[in-house]
């Protein structure tokens, strides 16, 4: 009969909830970065709620031992996925204890970084965690975390909530963490490395903590330049105080994504990490904001299955793109819109699958979401909108959602036609056009823009003096970039005062814009082409010096000694080029396999994923390979990061069709660790 009812129970787990209320779990744990082990002990506060013969807790690959339920040894069955705990439970509250090492295949990472240190992070958004802390893969089983950590003392280590205590035992120090509220498993994290913090505090009194690489202390202000005022914002704009006791901010290497919202303490990736140049181009402000709005919209109040994944990414990149609103204006705001709304038309020729359902695209749940959300905040007002927002978080504080339970509180403050709203914005697939013209209308700029995309079929003869007019007018750069981008494919005759014009506004948008799309630059626009490169953007520097360099071959020494000392962005992507180029140009260097060799360096582990990527990808092109490069692209097939390890895959597949370049991979196949001998020995046998 038990083997009957441990079946029934599995079937069930996904109800577990209905049965078992876990209340807190407390980790006191150690890590291991030589052999990427985590182990420790882990102490679970429950309740039976109904009877039931076996609980479980989601548990990958682990080991387990003295699993005790208030202080008795139990039955145990550890599936390789799941603990699980075989008894006759009654109701009443219950202690289960136990101790656990992992060698997490995902969702914690061992990083090695310069001189040998270490950093090690945690990614769990889905149903990760369980890969190196027992927990639970159901977004609606919330409970309090508590962590432990022991670590080296050089090093700074943080988890969710408040740091309670830190002693010292020999050359090691044990953090102590502490949440006062439940929440959701895929939001526990982890963090630890050697960094520098910054101390601040929200109007609200809200501590706010800000760090950085001792490295990267020059780009402190950029990085973090408007984080403050965005946490003061979204605070007034959501109109419910911020839901947790702090707010932390960690860049770390090679991460996941963009960004990830665990409670308390966002990670995001060193990408964002840029000086006053680099902020220009790529800037955390979007990322901040974003990641900061779900502390509310994600893990406040969390979507009770992917089906309602809107609720958390619309949310997220909605209240981000008021947050641009207030920091860049109401221009950039429409813009924004504008961008999304075009790329949601063209996507939905071809998308089939709406907002309300699990396997909807990223671009449907956060910018469709997002669509939606402006949507309805026009169609209801500012102060109902924002009154069902404060109702809805109030009233489902620290619990799980549906979208239902959305709009019953936009119910209670309008009787907008919510039932045709949900059918077209989160049901169907097409963009409803027409709406988002009119409210887009409002912006006039974006009236601008409406009406050069009308030109699109009209002769450059006949819409040149518009043009013009546009292009010398203080209208917003967005309208002025759509004219660059619509002439791309005139001859050059026609278009040439069009973009001396463009070059002139001496906007850093509008002149990159002409940077990328004139490839084929004619004589007597050299002069004014070159000025690009003095632009305070590196991505500019970068488009401008490849095609000048491409274009006039001799003028090819002239443009590399002037850019030899380009660093570029943290990635080194004006570092990287300049070599690519330099080792391409006759002649040039004296010492060609000093360059070859720093290129080469930029490829291989020491760096980023994103470093290596562009190294790689530059080698490759400028046909600068060797053994060494070759082990390195394989290596990139073994890394955690999936779109780097699938440009490996995919730039391996395009050389082996090559008979030299396989016998090649062949040769060096001996030279490879187990890993990426299996890695390479798969693409050897497609």
């Amino acid at each position: 009969m038990k083997y009957i009812l441990l079946f029934f129970t599995t079937f069930i787990f996904a109800q577990q909830t209905q049965f078992v209320d876990f209340k807190s779990v407390s980790g006191q744990l150690k890590l291991n970065p030589v052999e990427k082990l985590v182990s420790g002990s882990v102490n679970f506060q429950f309740e039976i709620v109904k009877p039931v013969d076996t609980i479980k807790i989601d548990a990958k690959n682990m080991e387990f031992s003295k699993v005790e339920i208030n202080q008795k040894e139990v039955v145990f069955v550890n599936t390789g996925k799941q603990l699980q705990i075989v008894d006759h439970f009654q109701k009443g509250e219950n202690q289960l204890t136990f101790e656990y090492s992992v060698k997490p295949k995902q969702a914690l990472y061992f990083v090695t970084i310069e001189n040998a240190d270490v950093q090690i992070w945690t990614q769990g958004q889905g149903r990760y965690t369980s890969n190196w802390f027992p927990s639970f893969d159901d977004v609606n089983e919330k409970l309090i975390f508590n962590l432990g950590i022991t670590y080296n003392k050089d090093y700074q280590v943080v988890s969710n909530g408040i740091l309670k205590d830190k002693t010292q035992n020999n050359n090691q120090f044990h953090w102590q963490y502490e949440m006062e509220k439940p929440m959701s498993s895929y939001l526990l994290m982890l963090a630890i490395g050697k960094f520098n913090k910054k101390e601040f505090k929200s109007k609200s009194k809200i501590p706010l903590e800000y760090y950085l690489e001792p490295k990267d202390t020059d780009h402190f202000e950029p990085t973090y330049r408007y984080s403050k005022r965005i946490f003061d914002f979204l605070e007034k704009e959501i109109g419910v105080k911020y839901p947790w006791k702090i707010n932390r901010q960690i860049p770390v290497r090679d991460f996941l994504y963009a960004g990830m919202e665990n409670t308390t303490t966002t990670l995001f990736a060193t990408r964002y990490v840029v000086d006053s140049i680099g902020f220009e181009d790529r800037n955390y402000t979007n990322v901040d904001a974003h990641e900061l709005a779900h502390h509310w919209f994600g893990d406040l109040i969390t979507a009770e299955s992917s089906t309602h994944h809107w609720l958390q990414e619309g949310f997220a990149t909605y209240y981000a793109l008021l947050t641009e609103r207030e920091i860049y204006g109401e221009d950039y705001f429409y813009s924004k819109l504008y961008d999304t709304a075009q790329q949601l038309k063209f996507a939905s020729r071809t998308d089939s699958i709406p907002v309300l359902n699990a396997k909807a695209s990223s671009l449907t749940f956060y910018e469709k979401g997002a669509w939606a959300l402006f949507v309805l905040h026009e169609s209801i007002g500012d102060k109902a909108f924002k009154k069902a927002i404060k109702s809805y978080l109030k009233k489902y504080a620290y619990q799980t959602v549906n979208t239902q339970n959305f709009f019953d509180e936009i119910k209670k403050v309008s009787d907008f036609d919510l039932d045709k709203f949900q059918k077209t914005w989160l049901e169907t697939t097409a963009f409803d056009t027409p709406t988002a013209n009119a409210l887009l209308s409002k912006n006039k700029p974006i009236q601008e823009r409406l009406e050069v995309d009308k030109l699109k079929k009209t002769s450059l003869a006949d819409k040149q003096d518009y043009f013009l007019k546009i292009l010398n007018s203080d209208t917003y750069q967005a309208v002025k970039i759509s004219v660059i981008e619509q002439i791309e494919s005139e001859k050059y005759e026609g278009k040439k005062g069009l973009l001396i014009a463009a070059l002139q506004t001496n906007n850093i948008k509008i002149r990159q814009a002409v940077a990328e799309k004139l490839s084929k630059i004619p004589e007597d626009f050299r002069t004014e082409y070159e000025t690009l490169l003095e632009d305070k953007s590196y991505q500019t520097q970068e488009i401008a010096l490849y095609f000048l360099w491409k274009n006039f071959t001799e003028r090819r020494t002239e443009y590399l000694d002037k850019t030899k000392t380009w660093i570029g962005f943290n990635d080194y992507n004006l570092r990287t080029l300049w070599l690519s180029l330099a080792l391409s140009t006759t002649n040039y260097s004296n010492d060609p396999e000093a360059l070859i060799s720093e290129l080469i360096a930029f490829s291989s582990t020491k760096y980023e994923a994103t470093t290596r990527q562009n190294a790689l990808e530059k080698l490759i092109a400028f046909k600068i390979i060797n053994d060494q490069v070759l082990s390195n692209l394989v290596n990139s097939t073994t890394h955690h990061m999936w779109q780097f390890s699938k440009f490996g895959r995919e730039t391996i597949r395009l050389l082996l069709k090559n008979s030299e370049m396989r016998a090649s991979f062949e040769r060096i196949l001996t030279n490879l660790t187990p890993d990426e001998q299996f890695q390479l020995n798969r693409l050897l046998k497609e």
